[in-house]
């Protein structure tokens, strides 16, 4: 309050006295009680008018103290009443909670996670994952830059989430209190498997393994792969004190087209604690990628053997070389070669105009130009009766599918009539063509794609040449035929777009979040985003059906069917506007992953205090840490002090009082008759 201030309260003190003792004071014969209280009345209302009008701004302050943030987080998953640690766990969390000492010092806020960071509101260590990482995230939204302690009373065993060693705040400390039976008992498990989803028919697929092992002696394992009871894989895995870990990468063989279910199994002489992980199921699908070619030509030629036994290389792939008037249905093809078309290949042009099969247009000498340009739309040909050798050049930009250049430069020249070929849309060009070193802006080898049929054109003979001069440089033909096979991939490759995508995982753990996305394509192939879709899951055993609608994500659709027993299930995912459908099924695995463990993971923990400048500790030596976090003298509270400014206006209750005294006033001049 300035000095200003206090000089007007001052005169307005002087002046409501005045006005007082001049109204009930000044030439009275007799001051009774009755009058100075009257005077007092008439002082407190004069003075209180003159204080509104002056309006003098109050300064409050108060003291706060902030004591420095202790949270206290407990595991709640089922590997803590697994391990037998949860009644442990409870103990320490409630004496630490409890705690006096720690209450004066730190402001104690306790909290429970598994899969998610909660409040520890029920604690019944029933979570069916245990995520410590999401404690590190929330813990930092939660206490933005400050610096606090955090005890964590966890067996360490995450099974969820990122590494959680690097999660937490390194400038911040964390104090896990290990519980748990830390004594070390053998224990083999298969820790990750990683597979491909699809595998061609008569290749082989990878499957890598991730073993690993708790012991203190060496001992020997046998992994297994079986499908059925046929054994597809066995080994010996050695295992040792020195050596706790091994990665093992399996090739398995595509023998049956469909989904082929395996498991993969590890096991010793030795006895295990726990035999809930060594074992794991896994699904591939695998494809058939049988191609059937027809080579379709009127003359002879060295080509038509040497692109016959390049493409047949591939087991997947026959060739058929067939006459143009020979051919009775196209629907028995996959690709269409056609070598130097006439007019004999009129009938195979119409025929393809219905059945749509992608095609590889070879021409040379004995092409005729004007019947290819009556009977497609993709080149214009305006072609003389002269012969010209055309050499390729390697266009290292093409995309379609990945091809190293071979040496293409280097094969001798293909024959063509000399002339002008002309594209009349978009293509994608591996080849193209030069004469004596000189770039003629043509094709030599290029391929389209309109409204989902593929086509390739290569525009000469005597490739046959192509290949025995690859054989002369590198002793085999591996590159050319490698060529040829993609070629044919691409040309097979069915490229028509489905409207209802779904992603989903063969098999499912017990407990683990099912989760099934999709999406809706319009006739553009762009995600609809009104799309209605709805999903029907039976189980196979039971036959109860459970119908669920898909909600909208940013870019998809999906669903989470969380709390199915396990057991097989069948699904079908409908779109409902255009009753565009998609079947499939999987199996939820009785396999709880929470039950893989035999000990508490006190070397990850210890790492997690080493790199928080914190310290692991044992239920045993949960005063040591009482102590040290009562002496740590980095953790102190800070007294804040808050200044409140308000103007007198706004008290309330001056207002209140003035009208009362004013009103007493009135009331007792009234009643004594002095108005």
């Amino acid at each position: 309050m300035n000095t200003s201030t206090i000089l007007l309260l001052l005169v307005s003190i002087l002046i409501a006295a005045g006005v007082s003792f001049y109204q009930y004071l000044y030439k009275v014969k007799s001051r009774s009680k009755f009058t100075l209280l009257l005077a007092f009345l008439r002082f407190f209302s004069v003075f209180g008018l003159l204080l509104l009008l002056i309006n003098p701004i109050i300064t409050r302050k108060n003291i706060e103290t902030i004591k420095t943030p202790l949270p206290i987080v407990i595991d709640n998953s089922a590997s803590m009443a697994d391990l037998k640690a949860d009644k442990s766990a409870t103990e320490l969390f409630n004496k630490l909670k409890e705690n006096s000492a720690l209450a004066d010092k730190f402001e104690l806020q306790t909290y429970q996670f598994d899969a998610d960071f909660l409040p520890s509101d029920t604690i019944d260590f029933k979570g069916k994952q245990s995520n410590i990482d999401v404690v590190a995230k929330n813990l930092k939204n939660i206490y933005k830059n400050q610096t606090f302690p955090t005890v964590l009373i966890t067996d360490g065993n995450q099974t969820s989430g990122e590494d959680y060693v690097f999660g937490f705040n390194p400038l911040n400390k964390v104090y896990p209190m290990v519980v748990g039976d830390t004594t070390t008992y053998l224990d083999i498990k298969i820790t990750q498997l990683n597979v491909n989803k699809y595998a061609f028919h008569k290749n082989k697929f990878p499957v890598e393994v991730f073993l690993n092992y708790a012991g203190t002696k060496a001992i020997n394992a046998s992994f297994k792969i079986t499908q059925g009871n046929t054994v597809v894989n066995e080994q010996t895995v050695a295992f040792s004190p020195d050596k706790k870990s091994a990665t093992l990468n399996v090739l398995l063989p595509a023998d049956r087209v469909g989904l082929q279910i395996f498991r993969a199994t590890i096991s010793s002489k030795a006895q295990e604690k726990n035999t809930y992980n060594n074992t794991k199921n896994f699904a591939v699908e695998v494809i058939d990628q049988k191609t059937e070619v027809a080579l379709v030509a009127a003359t002879s030629h060295p080509d038509l053997g040497a692109i016959k036994r390049s493409i047949e290389t591939n087991v997947q792939r026959k060739v058929t070389i067939v006459k143009p008037n020979d051919i009775n249905s196209l629907t028995d093809y996959n690709v269409l070669i056609l070598y130097q078309p006439t007019v004999e290949f009129k009938a195979v042009f119409e025929q393809n105009a219905n059945a749509k099969i992608n095609t590889w247009i070879i021409t040379g000498n004995d092409t005729d130009f004007n019947f290819l340009n009556q009977n497609q739309n993709l080149f214009t040909f305006k072609m003389s009766g002269q012969k010209e050798d055309y050499l390729a050049s390697f266009d290292s930009q093409f995309n379609l599918f990945a091809l190293d250049n071979i040496g293409f430069e280097q094969f001798p020249p293909l024959e063509n009539p000399f002339g002008t070929i002309t594209a009349k849309g978009n293509v994608n060009t591996l080849l193209s063509s030069t004469i004596r070193n000189i770039a003629v802006n043509q094709p030599l080898f290029t391929f389209t794609e309109n409204q989902g049929i593929r086509s390739a054109f290569l525009f000469g003979e005597n490739i046959w040449k192509w290949r025995a001069e690859n054989y002369v440089n590198k002793k085999d033909f591996v590159d050319f035929d490698i060529f040829l096979d993609k070629t044919i991939q691409y040309l097979a490759s069915n490229n028509a777009r489905k409207s209802l995508v779904v992603n989903h995982e063969r098999f499912y753990n017990s407990g683990e979040g099912i989760e099934i996305t999709a999406q809706y394509f319009n006739k553009n192939y762009e995600l609809d985003e009104k799309a209605r879709l709805t999903i029907a899951v039976t189980n196979t055993k039971t036959k109860q059906v459970k119908n669920y609608d898909l909600l909208r994500t940013t870019n998809a659709f999906q669903v989470n069917l969380d709390g199915l027993a396990a057991g097989n299930y069948k699904f079908t995912v409908k779109e409902l506007n255009s009753n565009s459908s998609y079947s499939s099924g999987f199996e939820v695995l009785d396999f709880d992953i929470e039950k893989q463990f035999v000990n508490p993971d006190w070397n990850k923990l210890n790492q997690l205090a080493s790199q928080t400048q914190g310290r692991a500790y044992l239920p045993n030596q949960i005063d040591a840490l009482i102590k040290q976090l009562v002496e740590d003298e980095s953790y102190k509270a800070v007294q804040k002090t808050i200044v409140t400014k308000s103007p007198l206006v706004d008290w309330v209750w001056l207002l209140v009082l003035l009208a009362l005294s004013l009103a007493a006033e009135w009331f007792i001049r009234k009643y004594n008759g002095l108005l």
